[in-house]
């Protein structure tokens, strides 16, 4: 697997670990024609935007490649799409250090990816200043807020 060179605080076999990670987390789809995650350019986003967070995100990537090790004695990057999507699947639920700040980013990486957002019927730009047209005076586009339970505390 290929690595992203980058300015980062990242080592190389971090990367790695991160791209199989986020690789299995989001693969490609050959279905809706978007690249998965682990695509250079939305690795090397997830790698300069987690730069802050490289702390926490080691930590993760940590304890990924020491779950492989002990489980299946082979580095994570070794192993088959299954089991690293298997361990990446486990870890999410642990609420390992640095899981949730690596899921926030990867997630919002790819989503501002332009061909997922085109994939998705989206044109690929930023809601502002532009904004979304939406047809005046519809009502019906508020019917989810209402069916929904209350979210605020009475006083």
């Amino acid at each position: 697997m290929d690595t992203i060179a980058t300015d980062n605080p990242f080592t190389t076999e971090e990367q790695g670990t991160l791209l199989g990670l986020v690789g299995a987390v989001i693969p490609p789809s050959a279905e809706f024609g978007t690249p998965g995650a682990d695509d250079p350019a939305i690795a090397a986003d997830i790698l300069a935007t987690a730069r802050p967070y490289h702390a926490a995100v080691a930590k993760a990537l940590s304890q990924i490649e020491s779950t492989a090790a002990k489980q299946y004695d082979a580095a994570y990057t070794d192993l088959d799409a299954a089991t690293r999507a298997r361990i990446a699947s486990d870890l999410s639920r642990s609420r390992f250090v640095g899981v949730g700040t690596l899921v926030t980013i990867t997630a919002q990486c790819y989503y501002r990816d332009d061909r997922v957002m085109q994939s998705l019927g989206m044109e690929p730009r930023s809601p502002y200043p532009d904004g979304f047209d939406i047809p005046q005076g519809d009502w019906s586009l508020l019917e989810p807020v209402r069916q929904r339970a209350r979210i605020y505390k009475e006083v």
